[in-house]
């Protein structure tokens, strides 16, 4: 059971990094949709706004409570989100609320920070709507599918891509459930790896199919990350604990120095490519968050 200071402290950490993940997501499906799905662009819009406001709320309870580890790990935001938001939105037409960006780098951890039973209120209060804006997103991201399945709707983004931040929906909504229940999930440590090593091998993918066909060296770089993230999905269950969290904290930063370098060079102009920055910024704060749940998960 969680006690009032870890429950106010998990959820304002777990909602910081899947908020801006959620709204990135239906931000690449908005600006991936074409004009003739106007419906379904309104929607992604729609959503996306419900989430930035979500983010924004948080960012003010979040100030002082916070670890500093989370902070630090830079999977909140990363030197990189300003200017990635700033260029991809100037590229796309499509709006991004910088100013909760600039609020949370400005976020600091107080160890000795008071708070009492109001705020454990307003945290669950913030949980029950962020589950009911999941809700929404999951139906809509899954219909979406659906329709791309039958060719129903074009979209420039792969069926893949979008059962992957799907299933991101789905996680983010099993960890918000069982914080409203004072309770972290419970999952094997296999179950863990395996959910994460998974996300990061399809990363590479999707970098790889993104990368232009004269990337030769980044491409060959992608597809061997992908593979060693499917051997580790394969071989969790063989190895002992010690060997493959050590395995997946390696190969995991390994492929955080890959994203880093390679959203620089798609805000510098210098990798071709037909992803945004931001989507390179975004899969970085994800491996970022990973690196953080392997160092706990590693003691």
């Amino acid at each position: 059971m969680l006690s009032q200071k870890e429950f106010v402290r998990v959820s304002l950490e777990i909602n910081l990094f899947f908020q801006r993940i959620m709204k990135e997501h239906l931000f690449f499906i908005e600006t991936n949709l074409q004009k003739v799905e106007a419906a379904n662009i309104q929607e992604a819009h729609v959503l996306k706004k419900s989430f930035e406001q979500l983010l924004s709320e948080t960012v003010s309870y979040a100030n002082g409570v916070i670890s500093e580890e989370a902070i630090q790990a830079n999977e909140f935001v990363t030197p990189y989100t300003l200017a990635a938001e700033k260029t991809t939105s100037e590229l796309t037409g499509a709006s991004i609320n910088t100013r909760i960006t600039k609020e949370e780098l400005q976020l600091v951890s107080d160890p000795y920070c008071n708070y009492g039973e109001r705020l454990e209120e307003i945290i669950c209060d913030l949980n029950n709507r962020s589950l009911n804006i999941l809700e929404q997103v999951i139906v809509f991201q899954k219909k979406l599918i659906d329709l791309s399945l039958k060719c129903k709707i074009f979209i420039t983004l792969y069926d893949e891509l979008l059962e992957h931040v799907t299933r991101e929906a789905i996680y983010y909504r099993a960890t918000l459930k069982s914080l409203q229940l004072r309770q972290k999930p419970k999952k094997t440590l296999c179950e863990e790896l395996n959910f994460w090593n998974n996300i990061m091998g399809e990363h590479a993918q999707f970098i790889d199919g993104l990368l232009d066909p004269t990337e030769e060296a980044l491409k060959d770089r992608a597809e061997s990350f992908a593979k060693m993230f499917e051997r580790l999905v394969e071989e969790c269950a063989k190895l002992a604990e010690k060997e493959i969290l050590e395995r997946s904290s390696g190969a995991t930063e390994d492929i955080r120095d890959y994203k880093s370098a390679a959203t620089k060079g798609s805000l510098e102009c210098q990798i071709k490519s037909i992803f945004p920055p931001l989507l390179g910024d975004h899969v970085l704060r994800e491996a970022n968050h990973y690196l953080r749940i392997l160092k706990t998960l590693s003691g």
